[in-house]
């Protein structure tokens, strides 16, 4: 702490991302990045972009890029808003819709940087607790708020809600915002997307980080009504007006147009999701049903914290939540075969 920091900075409990160690051998199954490389017409559209254009600034309004947005998921692009990952879409989200006279509305097990954005962007907030069994109820969404956000599929439980008891809460909450935040809808999930067009308070957030591998350009979008879409333009051109640079908007753009190999690896990813989950349960684990690119599993008798610490001295990585009612919960991303056999052979040993 320091005599020059502002009063908020010295009250933020700032998000926590997950590990990125530089050990020499590793199964990284922590963070859920995908397994899967980029499409090679992602490669090679960046490439094309490094030349002497990149002493220009990029194109403010990604108008290429929201324009092949629009066309894949059957909105104008007026619809579209694009930012740094979804974390800043998300954060942008906050500060333009969510900041409102009553608490907005959101999981009790959740992504954790909802509650960062709260504290960041003074958003009074109220957490619903999930059902029994992990999920979400529509019904407990039915009083007085200032705005719901919820990610379809949930994280870290990778459960997904279907269309219906989506629209029921968008349905619910005419004169409130409904953000959903897709990041891993493609994974499984019914995308809330094709609702926008006939609910003016819903907004969709999705992430390329996933399932389109480009976790390290950092691209996310939003989908909904020109109006909240405006709102997001005028909280972005406030704080910088060239969100994307040249390089993430060409690889973004190639991404979208090559829909095969999107279509091959986030297949690949879900045929091994459920290979892994078939071969845990013989071993004592319950495992929620996920529609994500991992899987939210615990132990009949071994702690999630020993797990977590006994698969680390095997060169094998994964998430632990030290929190109430999940701390017994692994969150395991869905590698390749290989990493996927490693892990499966450790637990075998762990558990056997």
């Amino acid at each position: 702490m320091s005599k020059f920091w502002s009063p908020l900075v010295s009250q933020l409990k700032p998000y926590v991302p997950g590990e990125q160690p530089k050990m020499q051998r590793l199964v990284k199954l922590n963070t859920n990045e995908n397994p899967y490389g980029p499409s090679p017409r992602v490669l090679e559209a960046i490439r094309a972009q490094l030349d002497e254009r990149l002493r220009l600034y990029p194109d403010p309004e990604s108008e290429q890029l929201r324009s092949v947005i629009a066309g894949y998921h059957g909105v104008s692009p007026e619809q579209v808003f694009v930012g740094n990952g979804s974390d800043e879409v998300l954060a942008h989200i906050f500060q333009a819709l969510l900041k409102q006279d009553r608490p907005i509305l959101f999981p009790d097990i959740t992504y954790s940087f909802y509650p960062v954005y709260c504290g960041l962007y003074g958003v009074e907030s109220r957490l619903v607790p999930l059902t029994e069994d992990f999920g979400i109820d529509p019904r407990d969404y039915q009083v007085p708020n200032g705005g719901i956000i919820f990610p379809n599929p949930n994280a870290p439980t990778g459960r997904a809600l279907p269309l219906a008891d989506i629209e029921r809460v968008v349905s619910g909450n005419p004169d409130s915002v409904v953000v959903v935040d897709e990041a891993y809808v493609d994974f499984g999930a019914e995308s809330a997307i094709t609702l926008v067009n006939r609910y003016p308070n819903l907004l969709v957030s999705q992430t390329l980080s996933k399932a389109r591998s480009l976790a390290g350009l950092r691209i996310g979008l939003a989908i909904g009504h020109r109006d909240l879409i405006e709102a997001l333009n005028r909280v972005k051109n406030s704080f910088n007006s060239y969100p994307l640079d040249r390089l993430a908007q060409a690889g973004a753009i190639a991404a979208f147009e090559d829909e095969a190999w999107f279509n091959e690896t986030r297949q690949r990813v879900m045929d091994e999701r459920e290979r892994v989950t078939t071969a845990m349960k013989p071993m004592g684990f319950e495992v929620l049903p996920s529609s994500a690119n991992f899987i939210f599993a615990r132990h009949g008798t071994l702690s999630g914290a020993e797990l977590a610490l006994r698969l680390r001295e095997r060169g094998i990585i994964v998430r632990h939540f030290d929190k109430p009612r999940i701390d017994n919960f692994l969150r395991i991303t869905i590698g390749t075969v290989d990493q996927n056999d490693e892990l499966l052979q450790a637990l075998e040993s762990l558990v056997g």
